[in-house]
């Protein structure tokens, strides 16, 4: 059983429809979850629909939202690292594994859980997660915690493989699918069900599952 987690994502929601029922599931079996979100998602598209957000107030939305969704997953340590939106990729490295350095060196996780590099689609995705990998690749190797990586780009299990861990979390729905709706400005209920209610069996088909790639350091 995992005793400390840490978890390292670039933009709040990012938690939400890959991570947020494992994390709930670990919490109900006595985890301690450490959030790191390097930004506020502040270059989001989204406004909301109908627009309730302009690009002064969605900052403030975004972290309200995310602290929305961390308290319906049973997140209490949530850290706001302060980076930009969209341009992680172009931050100090040096900078950026110092801060996730000192988180490791803070927490001492027996798991982290980030992105995969180079398979999460967004550039602020695959710069979060080489981040990260390079943070931990620094330890000694008797003292690197295993890292989670999600991975969702297209084709990533031609070059990756499949995953080696996935999580039933049909019994963590409720807080999954609460942390999803937290997000208002970015994710609509309506759009989420496909404009309909979706069945109890839909949903765990939908949602039941979630699903990682643990990094192998070379």
């Amino acid at each position: 059983m995992e005793s400390r987690i840490l978890v390292v994502l670039p933009h709040p929601d990012d938690e939400a429809f890959g991570l947020s029922g494992t994390l709930a599931k670990y919490i109900s079996q006595g985890a301690q979850v450490t959030y790191a979100c390097l930004t506020l998602g502040e270059m989001g598209r989204n406004m909301g629909i109908p627009p309730f957000a302009n690009r002064v107030t969605l900052p403030e939305i975004r972290k309200n939202e995310l602290e929305i969704s961390c308290r319906a997953i049973g997140i209490q340590d949530l850290r706001l690292l302060g980076f930009h939106d969209k341009t992680i990729e172009f931050e100090d490295q040096a900078l950026l594994d110092d801060r996730i350095g000192a988180l490791l060196d803070e927490v001492k996780p027996t798991l982290v859980v980030t992105f995969y590099p180079g398979y999460a689609v967004h550039p602020d995705h695959d710069a979060c997660g080489a981040a990260v990998v390079r943070a931990v690749g620094k330890l000694p190797e008797a003292e690197r915690p295993p890292v989670h990586c999600m991975a969702f780009s297209r084709d990533h299990e031609q070059a990756i493989g499949r995953p080696d861990v996935t999580n039933d979390v049909r019994d963590f729905l409720k807080h999954k699918i609460a942390s999803i709706q937290a997000h208002r400005s970015q994710f609509q209920a309506v759009e989420l069900m496909g404009n309909q209610a979706l069945s109890n069996k839909e949903l765990q088909d939908r949602f039941g599952t979630e699903r990682f790639w643990t990094y192998r350091f070379e």
